[in-house]
């Protein structure tokens, strides 16, 4: 098996805010929208990020749950080039209605900040100067060093 992820995918609450969150609010552009079952979105090189409607995608995959308080168990992460570009897209996920953790120094020398899309989902923002963050940023140094 090839070590790649194709599609990510979230079961939403509400399909049509989550629409207007990804594509009005941050400005990307469906790839596929089929009203009132699925919008996907290409997410970088290869990859998708896939936002179901939760009936449609429970039908398809089964039951899904979520339970209790707090951040749900996973996140998605959009690595930038710089410090201040995380301020920006945070800053943009803001502006589209999103919860903002604002960004700090990490003790492993990045700086990082999250976001939440209508669902929850998390979503880091980060700078990460290290070769694992260089290798998933677009223009930098992608030679493999996991």
């Amino acid at each position: 098996m090839d070590q790649r992820i194709s599609f990510v995918s979230i079961a939403t609450a509400d399909l049509a805010a989550s629409r207007r969150f990804y594509v009005e609010g941050l400005g990307w552009e469906p790839a596929l929208d089929v009203p009132g079952e699925v919008v996907m979105l290409g997410a970088g090189e290869r990859l998708v990020l896939s936002l179901w409607d939760r009936a449609a995608f429970e039908a398809e995959v089964g039951e899904s749950t979520v339970s209790g308080p707090g951040v749900l168990p996973f996140s998605l992460a959009h690595n930038v080039e710089t410090p201040a570009l995380v301020d920006e897209v945070l800053g943009l996920a803001a502006s589209a209605g999103a919860q903002v953790r604002l960004a700090a120094d990490r003790a492993w020398g990045g700086y990082t900040g999250y976001f939440a899309d209508p669902d929850g989902v998390r979503w880091e923002v980060a700078w990460n100067p290290g070769p694992i963050g260089l290798q998933v940023v677009p223009g930098t140094d992608t030679t493999p060093r996991v």
